[in-house]
Order: C-alpha cells, then structure tokens, then sequence
C-alpha cells in the first residue's frame, strides 16, 4: 500500500490534487456574493456612516455593531418612546452572527431567546432620493423588519415563547425609499425551534435595480444547478430501471436527486417560496437527511464503480452510523438534532476521506476512470467542507457545495457514460464475432440438416411407437390389477358361502337338504361367472381398453330398435313396458342425431332397464322416453327410464352408480339378484359418449334415470 502511494506520489498525482484543490478554491470564491468595489464601512454601537459613500450601484453588507435589546420584542414607536425619556440603548451585538454564546451581564446567551436589533444609516446625498432595497436572507428562525417605522417584512410569527412562535425560513428583498438622510432598521427575531438564533447572514443594502439584477442571478443560477442535478438524477435512475443488473446508476441517480431537492431547500429557499405553507419541521427534517444518508450512497456507488475497494467493516458501521442519526433525526425535533450539524458534517467528510484513499489506490494501479473521480472529490469535499464551516458561521464564503456537487456529478455522469459505451461497444463487438461464427456454423450444418432431419422423423416415430405401445401395456396392467382387486374382493364372500355348503354335503350334516344345498352351489357359480364377465368388462372399461365403433345415428330410431328389442322381455316378467318419443313426426327427414356405439349404448340401457325389472313388483311399469334440451347452443337428447317400484332413498342417489353399492333400505326384499355392477357399467359406457347418467327418486314411489347424449349442433339427415 505505502510503495503504491510513492509510485503514486512519483507519477505527479499530488500536482493533480492540488489543482483540483485550486479549482475547488477558485469556484468556492467565484460564487461568493460580493460586489467588486463595494465600501468596506461597519457600523459602531448601531450607527452605519454612509454619507461618504454611495451604495446605488455598490450595495453594501450591513456588518457591525447592532443595538442589541434582549428578550424584548420592541417596535419602531416603543424605541423612539425609550429615547424621548432618555434611554438609550447601551448593549450591542456584532452582525452577522448568532446571540448563541454573546456575554450578557457575565452569562453566554443560549440558542433559544427573541430579541430586538436596531441600526441607523446614514446616508450620502446622492442615495437619499433614490429608490433603495434590502435583500433579506434567512434570520432564525422568525423576524418581523420595519424600515423607517413601516413594518416591510415578516417571516413566520414573532413570538415571546415556543407556543406563539412560528418558524419559518425565507429570503425576501424589500424595497423602500429613504425620503430622508437615514434609515432605520428595526428587526424583531424569535428563535425556540433551532440551536441558533439571531442575524446570522449578513443584510445587503442597495440600489433596487442592483439588487433585484443581482438576486434574479442568484435564482437563476440555482434553479440552473438544481434542474442539472435533477435531470440527471431522474435519467440514471431510468437507466438503472432498464437494466438493473448494474447499480451504480441507481445510487448515483439517488444521490443526485437528493441533492438537487436539498439546493431547493438551501441558498434561495426556492422550496419555501413555492410552497409557503409546507411544514417548517418537515422541511428541515428533509435537508438534514439528505445529508446524514450522503456519505452511505455515494459509498455505495463507489463499491458499485470499484469492486472490493470498500471493506465490508466500513460498509457494516457507515449503514450503522447512518441509520442512527435518521433515526434521531426523524425522532426528535430540531432544537436537538441541529446540534448535531458538525458531527453529521466530520461523518460526511470521513466518507470522502476514506473514499479517496481508496480511490488514490485505484490510480495507482491505473484504473479507469479513478483519476477524474479523485479530483472531482477533491473539488466536491472542499465545497462540502466550505458549507459545513459556513452554517456553522465559520466561513464567509457562501453556500457552495451545489456547484462542487455539480462539478462532481457531471464527472461521474461522464464516467457512467464512458462505461456505458464501453459495455455497448463490447457488446457489439461480441455480437458481430457471434454473427460470424453463426454464419460459420449454419454453412457447416448445412449438409447435416437433411440427415438430422431424417434421423429424427425416425426416432420420432419409433418414440411414438414406444409410447404407445407402453400406453397399451400400461392399461392392460391397470385392468389387470383393477380385476385381480375386484375379484379378490367381490368373490370372497360367495365363494366363501359355496365353500360352507360344500362342506356341509361333504360331513352330511343335513343329509335331507343336500340337493338344495347343491342347487345354491350351482346358482352362485353361474352368478360368480357371470360377476367375473362384468368385472372384467368394468375394469376394460375404466382402463380406456373397450373400443368403440361411434357412428352418426338418429337417436328416436334407436330408442324405438331397442324398445322393440326388449319389450317381450319385460312383458315377460308381468311389467307393463311404454315408449314415449313425443311428437317426432313432426320433425321429418331432419331428426336429431347422436354419435354412438350402438352395441354398448343398448347394453347400458338395458342395465338401466333390467334395474328396473329387478325393483319392480309385477303389475308395475316400466317407461322408456325420450326429450330434448337446449342451453347455449349446446343440444342434448335425454333418454329416461322410469320404473313404478320401491324408490331409492335420496340420500343414496349419488352412490347408486358406484361398484358394488346396492340399495340399502328397511324391508327391501334382500333377495334380488344382481352383482352391483350394472349401473357402474352404464355410468363408464355413457361417459365414454360424453354423456351424463343421473338418478330421481323419492323413495316411495319408484325412480327415474336420466341419460343425456350431446347431439350435433344442427340437424343431419342419415340414412339408415
């Protein structure tokens, strides 16, 4: 590190720091508000002599001594009453200066106070007639100006405690004419919000024209540094909204507009004359943290423009140390906050000093951009320095970190822009070397394109040959397993039962009931062998493995085939079977039609049908009919089957069509034959036509069951 800085020292760096140190000085005394020429005249124990001395085109500071009336708030009459009975001030105060500290009767003066200043001036007998003017700057922190007894100005509300004082931070320029060959200025100024109070800026006074020209100079200067600031803050933090993988445009971005809304709230207090009523608290809170979180963005920008140049130690206790002071800041009002002005300034200071350090480092190993950022720090950490010792009134230049900040953030704008270009230029560079290898790679694939091709249309069909192929494996195992589990559980009871009466044969344990007991035995084989068919049906068709032959077919035909299918069936059994299809005559050559499997949409409605059969007593009915519906455009034909018999209790409608479920219900005759499958069988057949199977019952008098089949959405005529 020490043999870097000597090369460093080697190589002129210092000749470049102390130009920037001069640059910095000569722009810090370039702004200074002093007119070439002006008199230098101060005024004794509350008299300013100008009779000798024109200030039309020479304003002049008032500096000197000032009548001083402590805790006294005293009007132009009140002073002019004193001095008729023979009172006469006899306390003085230099100006410009705070009353903080000034020796009353052998005690220093606090902050908080109010007090009375008086200066006469006299004259030249040029300037008496001419139309003068004062240029006011901030008084701490509310004051009220009366000109020869005419009250010109005031700020805030004057008051003799805290409640009756209002605070407020302006400059004015008033503009009066003497009339005479004196002036008389009387100020009152109250102070209970600030560590400060009093005259602490010197007063101009002069010729209208030269002061209104000379603060329209002022005001357009710093409305020039604050758009600059804020321009070019607001562009990098929509250059870092585009691209966020790079932060130094957002730190820089907030740094520069934070510093151009504190140069509103400074110098000029532009702020305050656009907003006069803002809050006077909020607005000082806002200037104070600007410059307490200062240090820690520009350290993070730095950390951002060179890598591992900050410590992790420094960045740990700078978040640290800037989240305190916010913290009082925000927390506490300003009579203690503003104490801390100094130790917010040495913190400020400390950032830059440790920063350019690093940064001198960064020279020395010739890193681009480090050099230009060293000097304009330099520059920027004088001003900054001025200011601090200025609000403190230990400088007489005025406030000059706005311009050094600009130097400073047009620097790193132009830095931030060379990187910018750097990248850009890089990016294109590595885009055209891709264009070419591209160009390269596409002429070398040329020829293999075709075979590639080829070879993947191949894998592409022996994948799908394997898919489908796993697909048809995968499904014949599902229903394998699906009927192994159907069997075990279905058949276990009646085998069980068969089992039972195959032993009671085999011991003889009725003889005289052997041929009943073998009578069961073969009714429950049939029954277990026809279960076995339907189970293993169920399972095909919940594993996808039936096929279907779907064909456009009227649906009132086929209702009217499968009535007459099954019609002597039902008869058969002393049920009366009806056929209602309403009044299709009517509807011609044009009737609805419906994609089906023909087969297996009659071996659902037969389930539906032989339930029926089995729930009803004979005499009963047994009605098949046929209706149509329509919602949104969508047509469908719904078929019931209606029976007059027991019923299904409601509360057992949605499990009606799950495998195995029977009805369950007090003195149903638990002897009617059925497996438990035919409306799960019904239900998987009528979805596989993208169809809905459902059930209506009251239990008492019978159930209906609905099946609805989507028809084409208009008409179709089919010959069959």
């Amino acid at each position: 590190m020490m043999r870097g800085i000597l090369r460093f020292v080697s190589r002129n760096i210092f000749f470049h720091i102390a130009v920037a140190v001069v640059i910095g000085l000569a722009i810090s005394y370039a702004i200074v508000p002093v007119t070439p020429g002006a008199p230098k005249l101060r005024s004794e124990e509350g008299v300013l002599d100008l009779t000798q001395a024109s200030i039309l085109k020479t304003p002049l500071k008032l500096q000197g001594e000032w009548e001083f009336y402590w805790q006294e708030l005293l009007s132009p009459e009140d002073i002019r009453s004193r001095m008729a009975s023979g009172e006469m001030a006899d306390r003085y105060i230099s100006i410009p200066s705070s009353w903080l500290g000034y020796k009353l009767d052998g005690q220093e003066l606090g902050g908080q106070g109010y007090a009375t200043f008086r200066l006469v001036t006299r004259l030249s007998g040029q300037d008496r007639n001419e139309r003068l003017a004062l240029r006011l700057p901030t008084i701490f922190h509310a004051y009220k100006l009366w000109v020869n007894g005419e009250l010109l100005a005031e700020v805030g509300e004057v008051g003799q405690d805290k409640s009756s004082v209002t605070p407020r931070l302006a400059t004015k320029l008033v503009f009066f004419q003497p009339g005479s060959d004196t002036v008389e200025l009387v100020i009152q100024v109250a102070n209970f919000h600030h560590k400060r109070g009093g005259i602490t800026t010197s007063i101009e006074l002069g010729g209208s024209n030269v002061l209104a020209a000379k603060t329209t100079r002022k005001v357009a200067a710093e409305m020039f540094i604050t758009a600059s600031l804020l321009v070019i803050g607001v562009y990098h933090l929509l250059l870092y909204m585009l691209r966020r993988k790079d932060r130094a445009p957002l730190y820089f971005g907030l740094f520069t507009v934070l510093f151009g809304i504190r140069s509103l709230l400074v110098g000029e207090l532009m702020f305050t004359q656009w907003f006069p009523r803002f809050p006077w608290e909020l607005q000082f809170k806002l200037e104070y943290l600007i410059l307490c979180v200062s240090g820690y963005i520009i350290t993070m920008y730095f950390e951002c423009i060179f890598p591992n140049y900050v410590s992790r130690w420094f960045r740990l206790g700078s978040r640290i140390v800037t989240s305190a002071l916010c913290l009082v800041v925000i927390l506490t009002p300003a009579i203690i906050y503003s104490r801390m002005l100094l130790l917010i300034g040495v913190i400020v200071v400390l950032h830059m000093v440790y920063l350019m350090v690093g940064l001198a480092e960064a020279a020395v190993r010739r890193m681009e951009g480090a050099l230009i950022f060293l000097l304009v720090s330099m520059v920027a950490l004088v001003t900054v320095i001025n200011d601090f010792l200025y609000f403190n009134e230990w400088s007489l230049i005025g406030n000059t970190s706005p311009f050094g900040l600009l130097i400073f953030t047009i620097a790193q704008m132009i830095l931030l822009s060379s990187r910018y270009t750097r990248a850009v230029t890089n990016e294109e560079r590595i885009a055209r070397e891709l264009y070419e290898a591209n160009n390269k790679l596409t002429e070398m694939n040329s020829n293999l394109e075709q075979l590639v091709m080829e070879r993947t249309h191949a894998l592409s069909a022996a994948h799908e040959d394997l898919r489908m192929s796993y697909e048809r494996l995968l499904h014949s195992e599902q229903g394998r397993k699906k009927l192994l589990a159907y069997i075990t559980h279905d058949l276990r009871m009646p085998l069980s039962s068969m089992l039972g009466y195959v032993e009671a044969v085999i011991d003889m344990v009725k003889p005289e009931r052997n041929e009943q007991y073998l009578e069961y035995i073969r009714d429950n084989t049939v029954r277990i062998n026809r279960m076995i068919g339907e189970l293993s049906f169920l399972s095909h068709l919940e594993t996808g493995q039936v096929e279907y032959r779907m064909e456009p077919v009227h649906v009132i035909h086929f209702l009217r085939g499968f009535y007459e299918q099954y019609e002597m069936v039902v008869r058969d059994a002393g049920l009366d079977f009806n056929l209602d299809t309403g009044h299709t005559e009517d509807l011609g050559a044009f009737l609805p039609v419906a994609e089906i499997d023909t087969q297996r949409l009659t071996q659902a409605l037969f389930n539906l049908v032989s339930n029926a059969m089995k729930f009803t007593s004979s005499g009963g009915i047994v009605r098949l009919a046929l209706t149509w519906d329509e919602v949104k455009d969508t047509r469908t034909a719904i078929i019931s089957v209606q029976d007059s018999g027991t019923g299904i209790p409601p509360e057992q409608l949605e499990q009606i069509f799950d495998r195995n479920y029977r009805v369950d219900r007090p003195g149903m005759d638990m002897g009617v034959e059925g497996s438990g499958l035919g409306l799960a069988i019904c239900r998987e057949i009528v979805q596989a036509h993208g169809g809905t199977v459902r059930a209506e019952s009251d239990g008492k008098t019978g159930s209906v069951f609905y099946v609805s089949l989507p028809l084409y959405p208009g008409s179709r005529k089919v010959t069959t």
